[in-house]
């Protein structure tokens, strides 16, 4: 019997590491599970916010409009759902300011264990909770709605 030895090149060599190292397809993304602030809203539903990534929760919204205290999702989450789709809850509240005025927050939850395309997972027993919360009608909330 032959013994049979040879070279891999480098590019071959690559492509091996690269295939190697890549995710499945089915991996979902990373989320951080951990609660950052938690409401109940009038129905007895308890709604948490995580601290999330990029794309929902804490990190996403803090960032990307601007919100950065609990109190400003607890306020509208205080009051009745204002637009509901299945698990989907959209609570809409007001922020007002003597010399700025009032601008509307709105507040998106998911009040089931997974996301609506099922890339993110909250656990056995847990919500997804606050997917974004915003200004409406501007990309960033003022920063007087945070004091």
């Amino acid at each position: 019997m032959k013994k049979i030895t040879g070279i891999i090149s480098p590019i071959a060599a690559a492509t091996l590491l690269l295939a190697g190292a890549a995710a499945p397809a089915s991996a979902a993304p990373w989320l951080n599970k951990k609660v950052k602030c938690t409401a109940v809203d009038p129905d007895g539903r308890e709604i948490p916010t995580l601290i999330g990534n990029a794309e929902l929760g804490w990190n996403h919204f803090t960032g990307r409009h601007n919100i950065r205290k609990c109190d400003l999702l607890n306020i509208p989450m205080g009051s009745p759902v204002d637009k509901k789709s299945g698990a989907n809850l959209e609570y809409w509240g007001y922020a007002t300011n003597r010399e700025h005025g009032t601008v509307k927050i709105v507040v998106k939850a998911r009040y089931a264990r997974k996301t609506d395309d099922g890339r993110y997972d909250a656990g056995s027993g847990k919500k997804i909770g606050v997917i974004t919360a915003y200004c409406k009608g501007m990309q960033k909330c003022p920063n007087w709605v945070n004091q």
